[in-house]
């Protein structure tokens, strides 16, 4: 061609000298794409990269589920039975306080999707109705010791809550943030190096400078306090549902404006940041039954509102750990906080719970050592159905007998077993080996069915403030509960050493004058609830054992940590 200069090889073959650099860097630029295309996408699909988008878009940490071996996991899949007679639409008419109501909420329940609070609230629920439903499937009575509640919630004269949200699953989209943590924590979250968090008490006034450490914490008056709760309910996404009062239309909310205040000092309004300092490098475990999970929920709640936790929660236990002092909050479900299982034992049919009252629950025992501060929660499940057995003989039962020839032996009621289990349970934490934590112990939660239980006509429907002194009508179900638990734990107190390390937080009486803290009928979603007596003066189904939140069970928090401070900072604080 015309222009075109050409060149011979040696063996004589033209190229075109002019492209031969252009091949070069052709070669040179394509393989320098491939390799950066090849390490580009192993960047995206790798952690940490991989999870923070995962994050930023879903609102959930992938690596939640965390601290579970694979062989407890294995463990736990194979103890997993149905549930005998808790989920059972047929119940005794007699039994207090649990399956049957569950039953009525089922549909009420299942709107829950459709929640007005906020998004993060939506996707809590619908993501615990998934894990409820999963539990419910599979859950016995040793899952139910250890794993999430489900079905399992029950009370002894109100009604369960059987849609425990079990969030594991936050939005932070909305809420305040302070030393908020995206980064995963692994199991030795104690250990981490927190985030630098300034969490000096910023109200003004610490806890001692306004409660006499020695004061009597529990006889004094509630007295209105028009500053309000420490939360809202739209500002907490971890509130089971059933005790979202105000979601669920309760059209009154004074009762969110009431302080507990002692006789001879004042409480202090909870501290979140004076808590978090408090309790630097540790882990606070709420241990026992569904109202166990309603004080940890308000704790949260409380906590949340300087700092969102992460997740830390598997299989074993609900935990939120909150970085800025590497603390974590902890929840295990343990009905009755003794031994038992459904295999048949002795006489005792297979099905029926069987309570060892003189040996402690397993799985408490052995995540014990964890744990730095407990509280026990307990009482309402002696009313389910159950055989006691001590020194591996059957003594007693709930809503069961015996063949005939065996009902001689029978010698324990439910009263009795409950403060068996007391006693065995605090003397068997006393005594482990490797726990040198502080146990406190709040004393019975009292319900407020009136006029009736909860299948034959109780309610706490319209009560709207609460009992003024003098107004008070004694619950004699309650004082029994509460005295066997007094006299289990002051048993313990009596044979063993180290005494100091437990502590009575007694609530019972305070908390009788609370009958306007419970849900009552606005435990549902649904918009067409009946909330009022029917034409035969029949009331509505309704929840007056555990509480509305915000509310009264805020106190209990309150109360700990004022426990707490007194045994870290000395009664010599000031």
């Amino acid at each position: 061609m015309k222009g075109m200069a050409w060149s011979t090889t040696s063996k004589g073959s033209p190229i075109m000298s002019s492209n031969r650099k252009s091949i070069s860097w052709i070669a040179v630029s394509v393989g320098v794409l491939a390799v950066f295309l090849i390490y580009a996408s192993w960047g995206l699909v790798s952690y940490p990269l991989g999870s923070a988008v995962h994050s930023h878009f879903y609102g959930v940490d992938s690596t939640a589920n965390i601290g579970v071996s694979e062989s407890s996991k294995n463990e736990d899949s194979k103890d997993a039975q149905p549930s005998s007679d808790l989920d059972s639409p047929t119940v005794s008419s007699d039994q207090s306080s649990d399956s049957r109501i569950e039953q009525t909420d089922t549909n009420s329940n299942s709107q829950e999707g459709s929640s007005e609070p906020t998004s993060e609230q939506s996707q809590v629920n619908k993501e615990g109705n998934e894990i409820e439903a999963r539990d419910r499937a599979g859950s016995d009575s040793q899952e139910s010791s250890t794993s999430f509640d489900g079905s399992k919630d029950a009370a002894n004269s109100g009604l369960p809550s059987k849609y425990d949200s079990q969030v594991d699953l936050v939005s932070t989209a909305t809420l305040p943030v302070a030393g908020n943590d995206t980064s995963d924590v692994t199991s030795s979250d104690k250990n981490e190096e927190p985030a630098s968090v300034d969490l000096t008490n910023q109200s003004g006034a610490s806890s001692a400078d306004t409660a006499n450490p020695e004061c009597d914490l529990y006889h004094g008056n509630w007295i209105h306090d028009p500053s309000g709760p420490l939360y809202r309910n739209d500002t907490c996404p971890v509130i089971t549902q059933m005790q979202n009062c105000q979601a669920n239309g309760r059209p009154d909310k004074d009762y969110e404006n009431w302080r507990w205040k002692p006789s001879q000092c004042d409480l202090p309004r909870f501290d979140p940041k004076k808590f978090l300092e408090l309790m630097r490098g540790k882990t606070l475990a709420f241990i026992g039954d569904s109202v166990a999970r309603n004080q940890m929920e308000s704790l949260l709640c409380i906590l949340w509102q300087v700092e969102v936790p992460k997740n830390r929660g598997n299989r074993n236990m609900q935990r939120y750990y909150f970085r800025s002092a590497s603390v974590m909050i902890a929840r295990m479900w343990s009905s009755w906080l003794v031994k038992h299982y459904p295999e048949p034992f002795g006489y005792a049919e297979a099905g029926v719970d069987k309570l060892h009252l003189d040996a402690p629950d397993d799985k408490l025992m052995e995540f014990l050592p964890m744990f730095d501060v407990v509280v026990l929660s307990s009482g309402h499940w002696f009313a389910k159905k159950s055989v006691y057995i001590l020194n591996n003989e059957i003594v007693g039962g709930q809503l069961w007998s015996p063949p005939k020839e065996y009902q001689k032996k029978m010698k324990i009621n439910s009263i009795q077993a409950y403060g068996i289990s007391v006693e065995t349970i605090l003397t068997s934490i006393l005594a482990h080996p490797n726990y040198t934590g502080l146990t406190i112990v709040r004393s019975y939660s009292p319900d407020h069915y009136e006029g009736g239980a909860w299948n034959t006509g109780g309610s706490c429907t319209g009560k709207e403030k609460p009992l003024g002194p003098g107004e008070l009508v004694e619950n004699e179900f309650t004082n029994v509960m509460h005295e066997q638990q007094i006299n289990g734990f002051k048993r313990t107190i009596e044979k063993v050493t180290n005494a100091s390390r437990l502590k009575l937080m007694d609530i019972t009486e305070v908390f009788q004058y609370r009958h306007d803290g419970h849900p009552g009928p606005y435990r549902s979603t649904d918009p067409n609830k009946i909330t009022k007596r029917g034409p035969d003066g029949r009331p509505p189904p309704q929840d007056c054992l555990h509480w509305c939140m915000p509310g009264p069970v805020d106190t209990w928090n309150e109360l700990v940590l004022e426990i707490i401070r007194r045994e870290y900072e000395g009664s010599s604080a000031s």
